[in-house]
């Protein structure tokens, strides 16, 4: 089954976006995840200068890479930060980009979930409107308190919008719950619209997240029932190393060559 494969920007969260657009072309992906994390990895930003900004898409032209996705991550329960995701869907679509993944942030009502998820709903429903004006999907990560598919699959069906679906992390699952993911997965699959494929070493709860094939994440099995299920959403390789981040520029670069290679040997890529 054909799926789009990329990576995303993130992997350089230390290095530029140029360091991360020549890595990802020369591991032999076709296709990126631009990353625009206030404070955190700032790749490309709304902030940015026209110029720049276009220098960058130019450069991504150039090096063959398709941005498929931007990592806009944003509170969306906060109000205060709308507009920061409302910039972060128009820098998106700038770019081209078919999906804007984020976060869903915290509702902040105490052992109310079911009220939070409500609320978290009425919120990400009010950035329909753009989605559909500059025709992006949002993907909501599984993240945090709402780190498996079966707690976000409950707000994604009361978005009731084609335009808002899961972006399952397969490290998070794990890192935030220590679910069950092929159970997990059953629950929510035909609402998954994105994937983060991230792999997972160490105790449930230890920052680790080598490159693809090096943790014990069942790849293998995440795509069979991607496959079974009839659903081609893209998947974009996350690596965040350990709690220190990677040592250098080389390791990175070999990590996603790595990736690419393993996920080359199963048949992800063609």
């Amino acid at each position: 089954m054909d799926r789009i494969v990329a990576v995303n920007s993130n992997c350089y969260h230390k290095y530029s976006i140029d360091d991360a657009i020549e890595g990802i072309s020369g591991a032999g992906f076709r296709y990126i995840e631009l990353t625009a994390t206030k404070g955190w990895t700032e790749h490309v930003f709304p902030n940015m200068s026209f110029e720049y900004l276009c220098a960058v898409k130019s450069r991504l032209e150039v090096f063959g890479l398709e941005p498929i996705a931007l990592s806009g991550h944003t509170n969306l329960m906060d109000p205060d930060r709308a507009c920061d995701f409302i910039n972060n869907i128009k820098l998106a679509a700038f770019f081209g980009c078919a999906y804007i993944v984020s976060s869903v942030g915290e509702a902040h009502i105490e052992d109310k979930t079911t009220a939070a998820d409500e609320i978290s709903a009425q919120r990400i429903r009010e950035f329909v409107p753009y989605l559909d004006e500059y025709g992006l999907t949002l993907a909501l990560e599984t993240h945090g308190e709402h780190s498996t598919g079966r707690r976000m699959i409950g707000i994604v069906k009361m978005v009731n919008s084609g335009r808002v679906l899961i972006n399952y992390d397969t490290a998070n699952v794990i890192f935030f719950a220590n679910a069950d993911m092929e159970s997990d997965l059953d629950e929510c699959i035909t609402s998954i619209g994105f994937m983060h494929i991230k792999d997972k070493a160490g105790a449930p709860s230890e920052w680790n997240f080598p490159a693809l094939g090096r943790g014990y994440v069942d790849f293998p099995m995440i795509f069979r029932k991607l496959e079974a299920a009839g659903n081609v959403c893209p998947a974009s390789i996350e690596i965040e190393f350990g709690p220190g981040g990677s040592r250098d520029l080389e390791e990175v670069n070999d990590a996603v060559r790595a990736s690419y290679e393993y996920l080359s040997d199963i048949g992800a890529i063609v």
